[in-house]
């Protein structure tokens, strides 16, 4: 049956599984597109169901200027909500939101009254004041507070934290959920939480936002700016619950845009900084969690509206942001490379071993040099040629402590070091370099290894 209003779509955003950022990670990662929607927001879900909730209650009607503040995303789907109804727009936005959204709800129809966006809230030049001054000196306005206002839990519980559960059959472990208005993240929470309370909720903000400290500390600490748009936030949410949170993460502009432009890069996924933060917390506590867990990171916002900040190189350049894009090969880490590699458990010698057992160890296990472990660190190494020329000069040593004639250790690598950062090392010593796994434990690599990695590429 054909559908003949923009804003009664009732299709489900798309739940996508990570196939290149994660696949290092030992659980599933899930992203859940909700940007992809005729408004390019979350806030999609909530525009219209507001202005119907206030139709209803014949607080409005189709000619009235609705009046609100916006960081652009909420204030694009309201304006598209509006003006399909009737409905005249004027917004309050502070003025580091992105060109491409000022420019976007212009195009709507909207007027934009642009604020300083160092002003705190309470201050009279804040977005959120402006706006309420504004709704009080014109006529015939109406102030929808999209951002306190409770259809928006409403929404986000029943519509959003509904598809999530029934998308991964009742699977998900965790949820990663920016959080601005907490709206979102609050409205998840409470849906998924009452249908199964071992379900986490993590939210994510940028730093220099009150969350983390509000959840941790009871308190929120005075905020610091940041660049991110459409996520963290100055004062308490209206919706604040701290028993429908897990835990409040906050993540550095730099690893949010660049985490963004790698999800384009590797995943097609086009996404703002929003979502970048969300998914740079999901894979970065993911190392915690195991193969059985399931992983839903919310994408809010849509790239598209950020062309001229994140995805401009010379942007991210200006403020010490761009971090250039891995090649292909440089993508290989050595973690990719023991997933490939034949597992088997180190064969190392301890210091206290003589050399007669070290060397017997040697021809069993059919290697020429062995690494020297203590106490899971790695000491020294031994080789044959050093076996060979000690027992020229001294036929006896055969019996002497190993610890007396180590080489030089093996170079020590971590398991996200880079294919090319471990041909350098190899370079350096020919026999190998350890890696250390998450669990502490020490593996080897070759240059054979490295080849086979290659090959597999």
């Amino acid at each position: 049956m054909p559908n003949h209003d923009i804003f009664g779509l009732t299709s489900e955003t798309p739940l996508v599984l990570l196939k290149q950022m994660a696949r290092n990670s030992r659980p599933k990662v899930m992203a859940k597109l909700e940007y992809m929607n005729p408004a390019w927001s979350h806030s999609y879900r909530v525009a219209s169901a507001i202005v119907q909730d206030a139709e209803d209650r014949n607080l409005i009607h189709p000619g009235m200027t609705l009046v609100d503040w916006s960081f652009g995303n909420s204030g694009i789907a309201l304006a598209m909500a509006g003006v399909s109804r009737g409905y005249k727009l004027l917004l309050a936005a502070p003025d580091k939101i992105s060109r491409e959204k000022q420019d976007m709800l212009r195009a709507i129809g909207a007027e934009l009254v642009i604020t300083p966006s160092d002003a705190l809230p309470g201050e009279p030049r804040s977005c959120m004041n402006v706006a309420e001054s504004l709704v009080k000196s014109i006529p015939n306005a109406f102030f929808t507070g999209m951002h306190d206002n409770p259809v928006s839990l409403e929404i986000h519980s029943n519509s959003t934290g509904s598809e999530i559960f029934h998308q991964t059959k009742g699977e998900v472990t965790h949820v990663f959920v920016p959080m601005a208005s907490g709206a979102m993240a609050f409205g998840i929470g409470r849906f998924l939480k009452a249908k199964n309370p071992a379900i986490r909720i993590i939210g994510v903000e940028s730093q220099g936002s009150i969350y983390a400290s509000l959840f941790k500390n009871g308190k929120p600490t005075p905020s610091v700016f940041s660049e991110l748009e459409e996520i963290g936030s100055q004062q308490p949410s209206a919706f604040w619950d701290p028993s429908l949170l897990d835990d409040v993460v906050q993540v550095s502009d730099y690893d949010a845009f660049n985490c963004a432009r790698e999800l384009l890069r590797s995943e097609a996924l086009f996404t703002g900084g929003a979502s970048g933060a969300a998914m740079a917390a999901a894979l970065h506590a993911g190392s915690g969690y195991t193969e059985q867990d399931t992983v839903v990171v919310v994408m809010s916002d849509f790239g598209g509206y950020y062309l001229s900040k994140l995805y401009r190189d010379e942007w991210m350049r200006d403020r010490g942001f761009y971090r250039k894009a891995k090649s292909s090969i440089e993508q290989i880490t050595a973690e990719d490379i023991l997933h490939i590699k034949a597992r088997r458990d180190l064969i190392f010698a301890s210091p206290e071993q003589t050399l007669s057992e070290v060397f017997e160890m040697m021809k069993q296990s059919d290697v020429s040099q062995m690494p020297i472990v203590s106490y899971n660190a790695p000491i020294g190494s031994i080789s044959e040629n050093k076996i060979l020329s000690i027992l020229i000069e001294n036929d006896d040593a055969m019996t002497s402590k190993v610890v007396g004639f180590m080489e030089q250790p093996f170079p020590l690598c971590p398991l996200d070091a880079t294919l090319s950062e471990l041909s350098v090392k190899l370079q350096q010593n020919a026999s190998g370099v350890l890696v250390t796994l998450s669990d502490g434990r020490l593996q080897l690599l070759t240059k054979s290894d490295l080849i086979d990695a290659l090959t597999h590429k």
